[in-house]
């Protein structure tokens, strides 16, 4: 049985000093945990967290986004080349906020998942439906495209991903979906996966949807739920840490 993943996403936020107290209480918390955990942190700060995490194997680093060029004239865009210079073991693409703000096409998200997989980064390719789309019973039908598309793009090596369920109207609103609602749409990214690899098995599908230290136990507790892409809960290290436990004590 693989290990959760919990995987903070720290988003825009973040200074030198509440960084390093963040991550320092983090670690020093973190002895004897059995789960897989990882940030992402702001570009501004890879550098900052490398020298921190340095040393210990148990919390990865990651980043929050990649481009899907290998180098040139995108100002502003961040390569697979740069981020491996920090040595990033994940990276987030297809985020709800980079599609809504940033107008991000579902082939965008799945080419950005390609360039880093080449680069032996593993992406956390997010996918949800909005508020809109769920009380109009697309939820499936909107999950499932986005997926559709990564798949299609990256073949035989969509099974070194991570996968995030994160539904939009559950993040950053206090709302959550039930640990029953989550499992059923993990249940459907499952079956896609399965159909498309015979290695389905060893991709994690984590929960996105406002996972914190009160409901993480009854989320990873479901068949399909295999960690936590953390938001607000990753900027508090005592909920960050109890997330954690709570993925090293599932079974």
């Amino acid at each position: 049985m693989k290990k959760k993943l919990i995987a903070g996403n720290w988003k825009m936020n973040g200074s030198l000093a509440a960084n390093a107290s963040l991550l320092q209480s983090v670690l020093d918390g973190s002895a004897g945990m059995t789960c897989q955990a990882g940030v992402c942190v702001p570009a501004a700060y890879l550098a900052q967290a490398q020298a921190l995490l340095h040393g210990q194997s148990l919390i990865a680093l990651g980043a929050q986004d990649i481009s899907s060029h290998e180098a040139g004239a995108y100002t502003g865009e961040i390569s697979a080349s740069m981020l491996q210079d920090f040595a990033v073991r994940y990276v987030i693409v297809g985020h709800s906020e980079r599609r809504q703000f940033h107008a991000e096409s579902d082939s965008l998200v799945a080419h950005k998942a390609q360039r880093a997989l080449s680069a032996g980064i593993t992406p956390i390719v997010c996918v949800g439906e909005s508020l809109a789309e769920r009380e109009a019973g697309q939820t499936e039908a909107v999950v499932k495209r986005q997926l559709a598309a990564v798949i299609h793009t990256n073949g035989h090596c969509i099974s070194e991903i991570v996968l995030a369920y994160e539904p939009v109207w559950a993040i950053g609103t206090g709302r959550t979906a039930t640990p029953e609602q989550a499992q059923a749409v993990h249940a459907v990214l499952r079956a896609q996966l399965n159909a498309a690899t015979a290695h389905a098995a060893r991709i994690s599908i984590l929960y996105g949807g406002s996972m914190n230290a009160g409901n993480a136990a009854q989320l990873l507790a479901q068949p399909d739920i295999d960690g936590g892409l953390i938001g607000g809960a990753a900027l508090k290290a005592a909920d960050f840490l109890a997330i954690m436990a709570a993925g090293s004590n599932a079974v």
